[in-house]
């Protein structure tokens, strides 16, 4: 049976069109394809919101279509958060008005790409410049043996917490990557984990030490049989109802710890990472080794850690350079 011929100059219909009253469908669009594109969902949860802010402002001064938007006005934007004050009277930082920006010129340059408006109008938006801070706390070798020395205190959930707690020293892992390990993601043989999808999507294998898969060993021997609930889906880590933790529960476990060894810093999971690229960077570690370690994509991400080491430099310059000894 021959073929319809489709008629010339006829366009196939759009089975998605878009409603164009507003600019909230395109905004659900854009967000469609960016998980379809395969964004982490927490980076499309941000879009969302951040592009909630920019539609709201846009629609309370009369600019409900892209095509309204100018660059111009991106520019009145822009300089609306910069000027912007919490109900305490503080602006907003330089770092969470750049979180802002940049769903706004992911948004625009998507909607150029797909035709929806002409011109890019966000191309040349300069984006505020964000400082690297750093790390204001790190965990002493001392502080963190005392730390550890806590968890002998509380049984079979201490034998966990202790692993859960070298794991993070040892590796300097995300608290999300370490809730998301599965048990096939430790080789204790050969002293090495496996984040899977970690930051960015990405997934490297970074060393594991041997004081921290004896503790494991011991966790997954003797207290994760009795918590497990079937079916087991096997997560790494298990909470005392037999589920993976979740983030704030981690936290505050971690967080019990800290303050039983009698340290006042701030901070949980993510001051064991600190603590490990400085520990280790002070005991003379590459640089490159530590980024591949911690998961940067740019190495300037990890040399924020050369200048927390500097402090160690400058306490053996004070006690050994002659100028300061006399």
């Amino acid at each position: 049976m021959a073929r319809k011929k489709r008629r010339a100059g006829v366009k196939k219909p759009d089975p998605h069109p878009i409603d164009h009253h507003g600019m909230t469908p395109y905004r659900a669009r854009f967000l469609e394809w960016s998980l379809a594109v395969g964004l982490a969902e927490r980076t499309v949860e941000i879009r969302r919101r951040m592009l909630k802010h920019f539609i709201v402002w846009c629609d309370e001064r009369g600019l409900d279509r892209p095509q309204d938007i100018t660059r111009p006005i991106l520019e009145r934007y822009r300089r609306y958060l910069y000027h912007y004050r919490k109900t305490n009277g503080d602006p907003i930082s330089f770092a969470t008005q750049q979180q802002r920006l940049v769903p706004v010129k992911a948004f625009f340059k998507w909607l150029t790409k797909e035709n929806y408006i002409l011109y890019n109008p966000a191309s040349e938006m300069e984006l505020p410049k964000v400082h690297r801070k750093l790390p204001k706390h790190i965990l002493s070798h001392e502080e963190v043996s005392a730390i550890i020395n806590q968890t002998m205190l509380h049984g079979d959930h201490g034998i966990r917490d202790r692993a859960i707690i070298e794991t993070l020293y040892s590796t300097g892992i995300r608290r999300n990557e370490l809730i998301h390990l599965k048990l096939y993601d430790v080789d204790i043989r050969n002293g090495t984990l496996m984040v899977r999808e970690g930051k960015g999507k990405k997934d490297r294998m970074v060393p594991i030490g041997d004081r921290a898969c004896l503790w494991i060993t011991k966790y997954l021997d003797d207290v994760r049989p009795g918590i497990v609930v079937e079916p087991d889906e096997g997560w790494l880590f298990l909470h005392e109802f037999g589920e993976p933790f979740r983030k704030n529960r981690l936290t505050d476990l971690v967080k019990k710890y800290i303050e039983a060894a009698g340290i006042d810093k701030p901070g949980a999971c993510h001051i064991f990472r600190h603590t490990m690229a400085t520990l280790m960077l002070d005991n003379g570690a590459d640089i490159r080794h530590i980024q591949m370690m911690l998961g940067h994509s740019q190495l300037s991400t990890t040399e924020i850690y050369t200048q927390v080491s500097i402090r160690k430099l400058k306490e053996v310059h004070a006690r050994t350079h002659p100028a300061d000894r006399t």
